[in-house]
């Protein structure tokens, strides 16, 4: 008898983005659905479709009902409420229904950046430096310029564009007023790193294993900053989108591989446990590998990151959403027999060492080839 599985997502609400413009995003769900679909037919899984519209507790019978074997969890959040994503794993925990990717504690953890910088530099994981800010603390500022400017509970560059990196108070103040305003709450501010950008995902629950390491190439005119915005990964028509790339395997030497899995590992050992997550980092000035971002559960649409680092490591679509499944039911790893395991080894994909695909992200996403 075949394995039932359910496709639990949210139904996208484009409306809730229209202030902002980034009514993308919200849709950006579906592709990661239709993929995931597609695979596990043909895997030979009885799939199903679940979408999840607020509020909750219509949510919570409605997974209540669900007769099936797991669940395969793309929930990000209801539209506009990026809060709620632990909410659905939550209620699966409730009900003894196992499903895919990170618990509950992990995704509703991640989702506040500052908390997760807090935690990484009491574990002496490096960093860059940061405040909270809002309209009326700015007066408190105390870190070195250039600063960059993000949402605290935001994921899918939600909020970021080339006015999020600041040069002078002014520029500071305008874009904590913007930020604050349009996400709520405060602004988080941390000193930016203009040095190379790496990225990795980490597979995770009594074993460890990794993807090969992705290098975001910015090729940008020189008034734009390099940061992964909100375009580069959602407006195909913009410079932004254009001028920024994933090239998996990164060119990098055996050394530095070796280093970002080292500090990956610190990571997903310290926050997440278990699931899949992606971590992205920078190289400062003094070659020292700082965190950015923890991504739990990253975007696994066929055209990002996640399912670009499959590639590089051998896996199909198919085989990498297999892994993701098993990692879920059997709770460990073979590592032996994992093409992931090995970061450094030298992708198969017809015989191109590097391979390129479009910025998209999430969560952390991704959500989301690049990070979402």
């Amino acid at each position: 008898m075949r394995a039932r599985v359910a496709i639990v997502y949210n139904e996208p609400v484009p409306s809730r983005y229209h202030a902002t413009g980034e009514e993308a995003a919200a849709e950006g769900v579906l592709t990661a659905v239709d993929a995931v679909h597609h695979a596990l037919l043909e895997l030979g899984y009885e799939a199903e479709r679940v979408p999840l519209l607020p509020p909750l507790e219509a949510a919570r019978e409605k997974l209540s009902r669900l007769k099936v074997d797991f669940v395969f969890n793309l929930f990000e959040g209801f539209t506009g409420y990026p809060e709620t994503e632990a909410d659905v794993p939550g209620i699966l925990e409730s009900l003894g229904i196992p499903y895919t990717g990170c618990s509950a504690e992990t995704l509703r953890l991640r989702l506040d950046k500052a908390k997760v910088k807090e935690i990484l530099k009491a574990a002496g994981i490096d960093t860059p430096d940061f405040q909270l800010l809002n309209p009326g603390t700015l007066s408190s500022f105390r870190l070195r310029f250039p600063c960059i400017v993000k949402p605290r509970r935001e994921d899918a560059s939600h909020g970021l564009s080339k006015q999020s990196v600041v040069t002078d108070f002014k520029s500071l103040a305008e874009q904590v007023t913007k930020i604050s305003h349009s996400y709520g709450g405060e602004a988080l501010v941390e000193e930016f790193i203009d040095g190379q950008e790496f990225n990795i995902t980490v597979f995770g629950d009594s074993g460890y294993s990794f993807s090969p390491i992705s290098e975001i190439v910015y090729t940008l005119p020189p008034h734009l900053p390099k940061i992964l915005t909100f375009d580069a990964k959602w407006k195909p028509e913009t410079l932004y989108f254009q001028g920024t790339k994933a090239v998996c395997p990164a060119q990098i030497p055996a050394k530095e591989q070796e280093r970002i899995k080292e500090i990956a590992l610190a990571v997903f050992q310290r926050l997440v446990g278990r699931g899949y997550a992606r971590v992205d980092t920078r190289r400062n000035s003094e070659g020292r590998y700082q965190v950015l971002e923890v991504n739990a559960n990253p975007d696994i649409s066929p055209d990002t990151g996640a399912a670009l680092q499959a590639k590089a490591a051998g896996l199909t679509y198919n085989q990498f959403i297999e892994k993701i499944v098993k990692l879920a039911l059997e709770g460990k790893h073979h590592e032996s027999q994992n093409p992931l395991h090995d970061s450094g080894r030298q992708a198969r994909h017809n015989g191109n060492p590097e391979q390129h695909a479009r910025i998209q992200t999430s969560r952390g996403g991704g959500r989301r080839g690049t990070p979402r």
